[in-house]
C-alpha cells in the first residue's frame, strides 16, 4: 500500500505540476497572444499610415534586393512590383529615368559603404511628376547587412510651386533691376527718403543737377537739391506729405546744372518705408504756355483783321472767342457776345436777326449742327440767307473737343459765278454765230471749246466733241475731209508749234469738195490756243475779180496818162494860137479896136490863161500820178514865201470883192520846199476860195509854227460844204482826208494835185469844213 501509494502520490505531483505548467503556459500563450494581436492592429495602422503617408519607403538590401509596397509600383507606372534598382526603369514611358536611375544607384551604394545620408530629385519617364528621394541607413537591429532606407516623396506640386515662387522671384528681381534702371536712367531728379526723412538713394539726374560725383557723395553729405522755400526746408515738406499720407505737388525755382528753372516737385508717402520724390522742370513748359497765349493773341489780333467771320466755341459749347467780320455779318453787340453764350443761344439769336436759312424744323436743324462738335471731320456747308446773302459755313472740330466755325460771305463770289455763267452763254452764242469755224485746244493738245461752225465745217456729232478729244485723237476725223488727206499733219503740226512758241502761225486748206479755208493758230494768254478758219472760196473769187478789175484800171489810167498828155498837147498849140492872135489884136496890129471888142479880146486872154493853167494842172497831176514830178528843194524865208503866194491871187480877189487877209504873226525863220511847186499848191487852193466865196466875204492866210513843223493856213468863212460833197472828193491814197470848197464844188484836179504836193513834200493836207459855218485848210510842212 506503502508501495502502491508513493507512485500514485509522485504520479499525483507531476499531474499537478503539468497542471500548473499547463496553466501557465496556457497565461503565457494567452498574453503572448493578446501581445501578438496587439502588435498585429499596430502593424496593421503602421501599415495603413504608410499607405497613406505621403513619403514611401523603400529598402535597398545589401545585396540589391528590394522591399517596397505595390503603391510605390503604382507610383512609378510599372506593371509589377521592383525586386532590385534596375527594376524601378520601366520601358513605355514609364518607371525613372535612365540617367535618374543611375545616380540613384550610385548614391545608394555610397550610403551602405559610408552611411551619409542623401536627398536626390528624380522624374518619371512619360510623366509630369516629379520625386524626391530621401536616402539613409536603415536600422542595423532590422536590416543588419547596411541595407539603404530609402524615402520617395511625391513633390510634384511642391517642385511646381518653387518653380513658380523662383519665377516670380526672378520676374520681381528683374522688375525691380528694371525699375532702378528707370529710376537711375530718368532724365528727371528722383529720389527716396528714410522714415527719418535722410536721403537714402539719389538717381543719376539728381547727381547732375547738384553737381556731385556720384549718389553716395549725396547722400552722405545729405545736398539737397531744392532750396528752402518759406523756412522750410524740403525734408520738411516731405515729413507732412508723410504725416498726411498723401501726395503733395508744389512749383518751385531751383538751379539744375547752374540754371535757373522752375520744377514741379512731388513729394509721395510710402508708409513705413518713407518718401520718395521727383521733380519735373517745367521751365519749357512754362515758356511754350507763354508762347502759345502769346500766339494766340496775335492769331486772334489776325482773326479781327480777316474778311471772314470766326467763332471759336469750347469743349462746353460755350462761346470763346469771336472776331470783328462775325460780330457785324449777325449784327452781334459785345455787351451780348461778353456774356460768353452756348452755342444754342448763338444759333437761335442769329435766327432771330434773320442771319440763318430758312429751314422747316429748326429745332432738329439745330440739333444737328450741334452734333459738328462730336464730329471727327471738317463740315462744310452753304447757308442762303433771306436777305440773299450767300455764306459758305466750314465747322472744324478741335482736339480739345471744342469748335471753330468759319463764316465766308460767297455772295459776290456767287454773283460772279452767275455773271461767269451768262458770259459763257453769250460767248457760246457769239461764237456760234461767227462766220469763222472757231476751236480752242488745252496746252496737252485736248479739245476744250468749239463752235457749231466748226462741227458742221468737219461734219463731228456732239458725241464726238462732248469727250473732248485729243489732237492726235481727232485728226485721223478730220482728215477724210481735205482734198490731200495727209495735209492733216501740217495743220496739227500748226497747233502743236503755236502751242510750244507761243507765235502765230498761218496756212491754208484745200477740201475735197473745192472750198479753201484760211488757217489761223494763236496763242492764248492763259497757254492755250485758238484755231480758226475762214472759208475763202467767196473771198478769192472777188479777189480774183478784183485782180481783174484792177488790171483793167490800170490799162485805162495808162490810156488816160497817154490821153491828158496827147490832149495837152494838141491844145497847148492851137492855145498859144489864140493867144498870139488876142495880143496881136490888143496891140492893135490890125488897127484900133471898139470898147466892146477889146473887153472880147481881154476875155479870150483871161479864158486862154485858165484854160492854160487848167492844161498844167492835169500835166502836173500826171505826172505825180506816175511819180515822175521832180522837186527843187531851196531854203526860204517864210513870211516872203507867204506874200508871194498872196500877190499871186490878190487881184482876183479884188475882182471877185473877197478880203484876202494875210498874216504872218510869229512865223519867222526859214524852211527847205520847192517854191514853185508849193506856190502852186496855195495858189490852187487861194483860187478855189476866192473864185467860189460870196461877194464881201474874207479869206484868211496865215503861217504859224507847231513844234517843229510849218502849217500853212487859209481859212473862209463862206458856205462851207456839206458831209455829202466832202464824201464825193477826189481821194488820194483811197480814203478821203481832205478837200476844199471849190474842190467840193468842180470835182477838178486843183484840189488833188495840192494835196499831192503837199505829200510829195511829207506833209499832211486836213480839210475842216461845217456847211454855213466856212471852211479851213492846214498844210503842213515838217522839217528837211
Amino acid at each position: 500500500m506503502t508501495g502502491t501509494g508513493l507512485p500514485i502520490a509522485l504520479i499525483g505531483i507531476l499531474m499537478a505540476l503539468w497542471l500548473v505548467g499547463a496553466t501557465v503556459a496556457i497565461w503565457v500563450g494567452l498574453s503572448m497572444r493578446s501581445q501578438s494581436n496587439k502588435l498585429l492592429r499596430q502593424a496593421t495602422r503602421v501599415g495603413r499610415l504608410l499607405e497613406i503617408a505621403p513619403a514611401l519607403p523603400v529598402v535597398v538590401k545589401g545585396d540589391g534586393r528590394i522591399e517596397a509596397s505595390d503603391r510605390f509600383a503604382r507610383l512609378l507606372g510599372l506593371n509589377g512590383p521592383a525586386s532590385v534598382l534596375s527594376d524601378l526603369s520601366g520601358h513605355d514611358n514609364a518607371g525613372l529615368a535612365i540617367e535618374d536611375l543611375a545616380e540613384l544607384e550610385a548614391k545608394v551604394r555610397e550610403t551602405q559603404r559610408t552611411g551619409r545620408g542623401f536627398t536626390l530629385p528624380l522624374a518619371i519617364e512619360g510623366s509630369h511628376r516629379r520625386l524626391t528621394v530621401v536616402g539613409n541607413i536603415a536600422d542595423a537591429i532590422v536590416y543588419p547587412n547596411g541595407a539603404a532606407l530609402l524615402w520617395f516623396f511625391d513633390s510634384t506640386e511642391s517642385l511646381h510651386e518653387l518653380e513658380k515662387r523662383a519665377q516670380e522671384s526672378d520676374a520681381a528681381r528683374s522688375a525691380f533691376a528694371a525699375l532702378a534702371g528707370l529710376i537711375e536712367a530718368a532724365p528727371i531728379p528722383m529720389w527716396h527718403r528714410r522714415p527719418d526723412l535722410n536721403l537714402h538713394f539719389v538717381n543719376h539726374a539728381y547727381v547732375e543737377a547738384v553737381g556731385a560725383t556720384d549718389g553716395l557723395q549725396v547722400v552722405e553729405q545729405g545736398v539737397e537739391l531744392l532750396e528752402p522755400e518759406n523756412g522750410k526746408t524740403a525734408a520738411d515738406f516731405a515729413a507732412e506729405a508723410a504725416a498726411e499720407e498723401i501726395q503733395k505737388e508744389r512749383v518751385v525755382s531751383a538751379t539744375l546744372n547752374g540754371e535757373r528753372r522752375q520744377l514741379r516737385v512731388f513729394d509721395i508717402p510710402l508708409g513705413a518705408s518713407g518718401v520718395a520724390g521727383l521733380a519735373i522742370d517745367v521751365q519749357d513748359l512754362i515758356d511754350t504756355k507763354s508762347e502759345v497765349r502769346e500766339l494766340s493773341e496775335a492769331q486772334r489780333d489776325l482773326l479781327n483783321l480777316m474778311s471772314a467771320g470766326v467763332a471759336q466755341f469750347d469743349s462746353r459749347q460755350v462761346l470763346s472767342f469771336a472776331n470783328l467780320p462775325f460780330q457785324s455779318l449777325f449784327s452781334f453787340r459785345d455787351q451780348w457776345l461778353s456774356e460768353k453764350p452756348e452755342f444754342a443761344r448763338v444759333l437761335d439769336r442769329m435766327r432771330e436777326n434773320g442771319k440763318l436759312p430758312e429751314v422747316r424744323d429748326f429745332p432738329a436743324w439745330r440739333k444737328g449742327r450741334e452734333e459738328w462738335f462730336r464730329a471727327s471731320d471738317p463740315t462744310e456747308e452753304n447757308w442762303l440767307l433771306p436777305d440773299g446773302t450767300h455764306l459758305r459755313v466750314l465747322a472744324q472740330p478741335i482736339p480739345d473737343g471744342g469748335l471753330l466755325m468759319i463764316f465766308e460771305d460767297r455772295t459776290e463770289q456767287a454773283q460772279l459765278a452767275s455773271a461767269r455763267d451768262i458770259l459763257l452763254r453769250v460767248r457760246t452764242a457769239t461764237f456760234d454765230n461767227l462766220f469763222e469755224a472757231i476751236a480752242v485746244f488745252s496746252a496737252d493738245g485736248r479739245l476744250s471749246i468749239w463752235n457749231r461752225l466748226f462741227a458742221e465745217t468737219w461734219t463731228l456729232s456732239d458725241d464726238q466733241l462732248i469727250k473732248h478729244p485729243r489732237l492726235d485723237e481727232l485728226l485721223p476725223l478730220l482728215s477724210a475731209h481735205l482734198q490731200n488727206p495727209m495735209q492733216i499733219n501740217v495743220l496739227g503740226e500748226l497747233i502743236r508749234m503755236t502751242s510750244s512758241s507761243r507765235a502765230q502761225r498761218k496756212s491754208r486748206a484745200i477740201f475735197a469738195d473745192g472750198r479753201m479755208f484760211q488757217i489761223a493758230t494763236i496763242p492764248l494768254p492763259d497757254g492755250n490756243t485758238l484755231f480758226t478758219m475762214l472759208d475763202m472760196s467767196d473771198t478769192l473769187k472777188i479777189e480774183q475779180a478784183l485782180r481783174d478789175r484792177s488790171s483793167a484800171l490800170q490799162d485805162a489810167d495808162a490810156i488816160k496818162g497817154k490821153f491828158l498828155a496827147n490832149m495837152s498837147y494838141e491844145f497847148r498849140t492851137p492855145l498859144t494860137s489864140i493867144s498870139g492872135f488876142a495880143d496881136l489884136l490888143k496891140a492893135g496890129i490890125a488897127g484900133d479896136l471898139a470898147p466892146q471888142a477889146l473887153a472880147y479880146v481881154d476875155a479870150i486872154l483871161q479864158s486862154a490863161d485858165q484854160l492854160s493853167e487848167q492844161i498844167n494842172t492835169v500835166l502836173d497831176y500826171s505826172q505825180i500820178e506816175a511819180g515822175a514830178l521832180p522837186l527843187v528843194l531851196e531854203e526860204v524865208d517864210v513870211p516872203t514865201l507867204v506874200t508871194q503866194i498872196a500877190e499871186t491871187k490878190a487881184q482876183m480877189a479884188m475882182a471877185a470883192g473877197v478880203s484876202l487877209q494875210v498874216e504872218c504873226g510869229e512865223a519867222k525863220g526859214a524852211i527847205s520846199l520847192d517854191v514853185k511847186r508849193v506856190g502852186q499848191a496855195g495858189g490852187q487852193i487861194l483860187d478855189n476860195a476866192i473864185r467860189y466865196h460870196r461877194e464881201g466875204g474874207e479869206v484868211l492866210f496865215f503861217a504859224r509854227w507847231h513844234n517843229d513843223v510849218l502849217e500853212l493856213v487859209i481859212s473862209d468863212n463862206g458856205s462851207g460844204i456839206s458831209d455829202e460833197d466832202v464824201r464825193g472828193l477826189p481821194p488820194s491814197d483811197g480814203a478821203v482826208q481832205s478837200g476844199d470848197a471849190a474842190g467840193a464844188k468842180n470835182r477838178g484836179l486843183g484840189l488833188p494835185l495840192a494835196r499831192r504836193i503837199i505829200e510829195s513834200h511829207g506833209g499832211t493836207f486836213h480839210l475842216h469844213s461845217e456847211a454855213g459855218q466856212g471852211t479851213t485848210v492846214i498844210m503842213a510842212f515838217p522839217p528837211k
